[in-house]
């Protein structure tokens, strides 16, 4: 006999040899036997035909599971393939991964795939589901495998296969006429698979490198209900509004244009947002012990040799040359700032040392991978480093994260998730300074009243680190902060201090960045707040509209009494209808229109209109300034 343990702790005997997850959900009941789509054995995720040899523990994974969630999306990956070589046989498939609310699968077709294709592969999913296929698993020699697929004609799926070491054995999954490579675990039917939706097209080259192959990549997203698809598409609908890109265009922010990709041109307004968040993060340095530095663009190829960067990131680097000297612009700023820290002897006096640079950094990231200004080549980070001890960690930290919750908040965000990576299988230095280093971090989140989660072996190979992530009004999360612990950098450049006791130590280098690429967050702001941005980052505040003619002169006083006070002002003249010139402001997303007529220019007032077509009435010009001031003083 075998027994088994429940996740309720309740335990049950089975003979040993011949039952499977699926015998189990069914002794527990018949509904639970239908609702199963896989089971964890032991903290593994496996078929429900999966037969249990020895006592484990075991959970029934469901739909209402995340693990459910992730075997639906990876199921319903194989059902797209299954379609598309039902109604294009001669397609190759490649490879289809679950991602982030869906999945995708590339092909190789010989015509582009269009919107009308895509609708016709839905639907032959849904018939496909609807024939509720058995999902069985088998197992081959690697070379058999590769026969296999190639006697088939699917040259791309036998060279994965040949790619895995010889002798190993590959697992293979059948519904219906399809049978696709892949380690599993999938639903057990077809009819598992009922909540669906192709997205879009989209090209990827061959094993993401460009010299290969353009491949055709179908996006879809799967869930576990109906009700969970309609949320999801409802929210992709609401996102869309928000896009960055469109709503840069309507309001006049900036461009990206093909003579430069992966740069933004910014316009005027624009710029003036940027401006506001710099000149707002450059305050918080000031504030808050850092002192401001500039490294130059290019370096010369030797410190990025030293820095480990050469040899690991050099395809995404920009290079150049002069008078037979190479030279990279530099994609990170820690290297300048460890230059900019050793000039000069230390002592541990000057420490915490705490550095700080709008820096802009290059980066070659992939055409394929760029997006309006959330993913660029040329980027300016709020990069900044703290130099400082062992023991200066935590403190550090607990400091940190108190300014990184108040910067958040004053642009809008108040939902912070907190993540600490934890050392990787491959790492370098002691495993008593890894442990000193995870201890200074996880206490100072305990300090700060953060709860967080663990992500073991997602430290970089020198150090832990935090991830501050934000979730949006969408539910969408952003990974912007970070503070990461770098005794390495400091090593490989040679950084020292001189100790109380007269030694010569290393000092820890903490990266660590709040909003991270300037670009990347301001686009986050823009579809956080749907392009109307609080009143204090507005790039325009205050529009100031004449009636007719007879008020202009009032208008302008109006208009250069709030300048003078500091706020931005447009100044509206034009010979329009009002109703017109109201109208048009308005899809500005200005936090403010003015209107001026008769009555308000004798009574030395404004006729004030809040965003939102909001009447706020009229008003003393007094008054309104002092709404205004209150506005920035409050962040509202």
């Amino acid at each position: 006999m075998i027994q088994i343990t429940l996740p309720d702790g309740s335990k049950r005997d089975y003979e040993a040899g011949s039952v499977t997850v699926a015998d189990v959900a069914l002794s527990i009941g018949a509904g639970l036997a239908k609702a199963a789509l896989a089971g964890k054995v032991d903290g593994k995720v496996v078929d429900t035909s999966f037969s249990i040899t020895k006592d484990s523990a075991l959970s029934i994974i469901t739909a209402k599971d995340a693990d459910g969630l992730e075997v639906i999306r990876h199921s319903t990956a194989h059902l797209l393939a299954y379609a598309v070589k039902e109604l294009f046989p001669d397609a190759q498939v490649t490879i289809g991964p679950v991602i982030e609310h869906g999945f995708f699968y590339d092909f190789s077709y010989k015509r582009p795939f269009t919107l009308e294709d895509l609708a016709l592969i839905e639907k032959k999913m849904a018939e496909l589901a609807n024939k509720d296929e058995a999902v069985t698993r088998r197992v081959l020699p690697r070379d058999e495998a590769v026969a296999y697929f190639k006697s088939l004609g699917e040259h791309y799926k036998a060279e994965i296969i040949g790619s895995i070491p010889a002798g190993e054995d590959v697992s293979l999954y059948k519904e219906g006429a399809f049978e696709d490579l892949c380690r599993g675990p999938h639903v057990p039917s077809t009819g598992k698979l009922k909540h669906f939706k192709l997205m879009k097209l989209a090209g990827a080259y061959w094993r993401g490198d460009h010299k290969n192959e353009m491949l055709q990549r179908i996006y879809g997203t799967a869930w576990g209900s109906k009700d969970e698809l309609q949320q999801h598409l409802k929210m992709l609908e609401e996102a869309e509004k928000r896009d960055h890109r469109k709503l840069g265009r309507e309001l006049d922010l900036f461009h990206i244009d093909e003579h430069s990709p992966g740069t933004v041109f910014w316009h005027p307004k624009g710029w003036t947002l940027w401006q506001g968040v710099e000149q707002y993060m450059r305050k918080v340095y000031q504030d808050n012990g850092y002192q401001e530095v500039k490294g130059p663009q290019i370096l010369d190829q030797s410190l990025w040799e030293k820095t480990g960067h050469w040899d690991k990131y050099k395809e995404n680097m920009f290079v150049t040359e002069s008078e037979k000297r190479d030279y990279a612009l530099k994609p990170m700023n820690c290297p300048g700032h460890i230059l900019i820290y050793k000039h000069g002897l230390k002592s541990y006096r000057d420490l915490p040392l705490r550095f700080g640079e709008f820096g802009a950094c290059h980066r070659n990231e992939p055409s394929g991978g760029l997006h309006g200004i959330m993913r660029v080549r040329a980027f300016t980070q709020d990069d900044g480093h703290i130099f400082c001890t062992e023991e200066q960690i935590q403190s550090e930290v607990i400091a940190f994260t108190a300014l990184l919750q108040k910067v958040y908040a004053d642009f809008g965000f108040k939902n912070i998730i907190y993540k600490l990576s934890t050392r990787p299988e491959k790492r370098i230095g002691s495993e008593e300074s890894w442990d000193k280093a995870e201890h200074a971090l996880a206490e100072g989140l305990k300090a700060s009243g953060c709860e967080f989660t663990y992500l073991p072996g997602e430290g970089a190979f020198y150090g832990p680190k935090i991830e501050y992530t934000l979730k949006d009004a969408l539910g969408r999360e952003w990974q912007c902060g970070t503070i990461q612990v770098d005794p390495n950098m400091p090593e490989r450049l040679d950084a020292e201090y001189v100790g109380e006791d007269g030694g010569r130590h290393r000092p820890i280098m903490l990266h660590r960045a709040i909003v991270g690429s300037l670009e990347r967050f301001i686009g986050i702001l823009i579809e956080e707040h749907s392009g109307a941005l609080p009143f204090w980052l507005a790039p325009m505040q205050v529009s100031v509209l004449n009636i007719t003619d007879s008020q202009a002169e009032y208008a302008k006083e109006v208009a250069k009494t709030l300048q003078n006070q500091g706020f931005r002002v447009n100044l509206d003249l034009r010979n329009e209808k009002i109703t017109y010139k109201i109208r048009e402001h308005s899809m500005q997303k200005l936090p403010y229109i003015v209107v001026i007529g008769d009555k308000e220019m004798e009574a030395g007032a404004v006729a004030v209109r809040a965003r939102g077509n909001v009447d706020l009435g009229v008003m003393p010009l007094q008054d309104f300034q002092t709404r205004l001031a209150n506005d920035i003083a409050t962040k509202a």
